[in-house]
């Protein structure tokens, strides 16, 4: 029989529904009973206990709220019963002891790659298009019009077809409203003209000019960190001239990051052109030279090690926490035991998870930087009238993440059990191998895109209520925490980790499938549906508030 209620903790005080339970069920849970005093929806959590104003509840073995009016036994947690908190935290030697999970079956494996001259590998083969300020964003999308048709990238056909056959329907006179707009067979794309360059991408983007010259400068250390990124084959600039952020700024940030940069860069500048046009023929001319040397390079088996693994939650729901996040932690341990590298960041989600970060944390530098981080953006979101406490959005809530520290909890079981060995700012690279905290807000967008810039080259992103979010260069898979979801939103999900809620596979099994999936979408054997569908989002971070 079917599991209806789960305990996640020994110490905890409330316990998770698995499935829809109704007022005056009794629920018998080791041997003791609990009466449900209303309705409690799947993925939300009932008290275990009689509880009065001020009292701690605690999941995941530690605080995340305290109680604002008296509850009973038997009745669902809701905002209107349990307010956010979050227990105090503060640096304390290193003594944490790892058990590392028996990864035998993936010793020496391998994923096919495109190696780089410094000696990391790629699990994709892209060129960039980055523009120095959004004044050149035209001039991006004029050239994006121009060459994903022509090169065979577009994935827009369907689309194109289904508006001429509205244009088609208005000028006949006819039913628009029901009108059949499925295609029978899509019209031929054009066949890719470079088979070993996996996209052309473009970073259109707010920044540059305007604002304060510090949003320019970490602007300029972002789009630096993407032209680096072992993803990249090569990258075509374009710039106005006058703009706060200089090609000078750009370049120096390039290599003071890696002085041994040698792909093909091409710089362009509007305001020292002949004419705009001249401008942007003479980018797609070194751009398609750029492509014939880029479509030389070839994949070739790469070690395990060379991995960089991005974790990151979207769309929350209830079961984040105890399916898909966990599955995908256990993933990362397996990486890590492996040598690979992979990145947990979302700062407002580790909300309530410090004083466990920084247990793990084997560098005292680095633990000290963690907390220094940590209460830098908490004050900056106080100061503004907002604080991590807020960082639920209504769809978390509604799906039984009632405070930030619950949310927080279960978005860290994405990080896995292993050391943190190192602590980074935003854009900051990951040079050592085991699990580093990087620095982003946990905004979906946002925390990829800096993910992506400290060297993530795959993303495992999980969501229990669904989002179509992506990356231009690093290929984010989609990892649905129960298989309502992964039915109902089969465009975009890639991995469904909803047997672990039916009791049908444990955590390590789920795991272990996700690494063996991971190893074939480094490999260019599976396109994730995020790549497929071309959801390049990419949002640069100012540095203000953002959750």
């Amino acid at each position: 029989m079917r599991q209806r209620v789960l305990k996640i903790h020994p110490k905890d005080n409330v316990l998770v529904a698995l499935q829809d339970l109704r007022q005056g069920e009794l629920i018998v849970y080791e041997e003791k009973e609990y009466l449900l005093v209303e309705d409690v929806p799947a993925k939300h959590k009932f008290y275990m206990q009689d509880m009065a104003v001020g009292e701690e509840v605690l999941m995941y073995g530690t605080l995340v709220g305290k109680v604002q009016v008296p509850v009973q036994m038997g009745q669902r947690m809701s905002t209107e019963n349990l307010r956010h908190a979050a227990a105090p935290y503060s640096y304390r030697p290193y003594r944490y002891e790892w058990h590392r999970p028996d990864g035998a079956m993936f010793e020496g494996m391998t994923f096919n790659g495109y190696h780089r001259r410094d000696g990391r590998v790629g699990t994709a083969n892209h060129w960039l298009f980055i523009p120095m300020v959004f004044c050149e964003n035209r001039n991006l999308d004029v050239l994006k019009e121009a060459l994903l048709d022509n090169l065979g990238y577009s994935v827009t056909d369907r689309y194109k077809l289904r508006a001429s056959m509205l244009r088609k329907l208005y000028l006949e006179g006819k039913d628009i409203a029901n009108a059949d707009l499925q295609i029978v067979e899509d019209t031929a794309p054009v066949g890719r003209l470079f088979e070993n360059v996996d996209g052309i991408k473009f970073l259109n983007h707010e920044g540059g000019c305007g604002g304060i010259r510090q949003d320019a400068a970490i602007l300029g250390k972002l789009l630096s960190a993407y032209a680096d990124h072992p993803n990249v084959a090569g990258v075509t600039v374009l710039s106005l001239g006058c703009q706060n952020l200089q090609v000078k700024d750009f370049l120096d940030d390039l290599y003071r990051r890696n002085p041994l940069f040698d792909k093909p860069l091409y710089v362009f500048e509007q305001q020292q052109s002949e004419s705009e046009e001249w401008m942007i023929t003479e980018a797609m001319r070194k751009t398609f030279e750029g492509l014939v040397e880029a479509n030389k390079v070839t994949r070739s088996p790469a070690p395990l090690s060379a991995l960089t693994l991005g974790v990151k939650c979207g769309g929350s729901d209830g079961f984040s926490g105890i399916s898909a996040n966990p599955a995908v932690g256990y993933c990362a341990d397996l990486l890590v035991a492996l040598g690979g590298k992979v990145l947990l960041a979302e700062f407002p989600e580790l909300c309530g998870t410090e004083q466990d970060m920084i247990d793990r944390t084997e560098d005292e530098a680095a633990a000290r930087k963690f907390i220094r981080l940590m209460e830098a953006y908490g004050r900056a979101a106080e100061a503004v009238g907002s604080g991590f406490h807020m960082n639920p959005s209504p769809g978390n809530i509604k799906d039984g993440l009632i405070t930030d520290a619950i949310k927080s909890n279960g978005a860290a079981k994405k990080g896995g059990t292993s050391p943190v060995v190192d602590v980074l700012d935003y854009t900051e690279p990951a040079v050592k191998p085991g699990l580093n905290l990087v620095c982003t807000p946990g905004n979906d967008v946002e925390a990829t895109t800096g993910k992506t810039a400290s060297g993530a080259n795959l993303i495992l992103f999980t969501t229990g209520l669904g989002t179509p979010t992506g990356n231009p260069i690093c290929p984010v898979i989609k990892v649905a925490t129960n298989s309502k979801l992964a039915d109902r939103m089969k465009d975009i999900i890639d991995f469904d980790c909803g047997p672990i809620i039916a009791g049908e596979k444990s955590i390590a099994q789920m795991g272990e499938d996700m690494l063996l999936y991971c190893i074939k979408v480094a490999s260019g054997e599976v396109v994730p549906k995020a790549v497929s569908l071309q959801q390049d989002d990419f949002i640069p971070w100012k540095r203000g508030v953002s959750l």
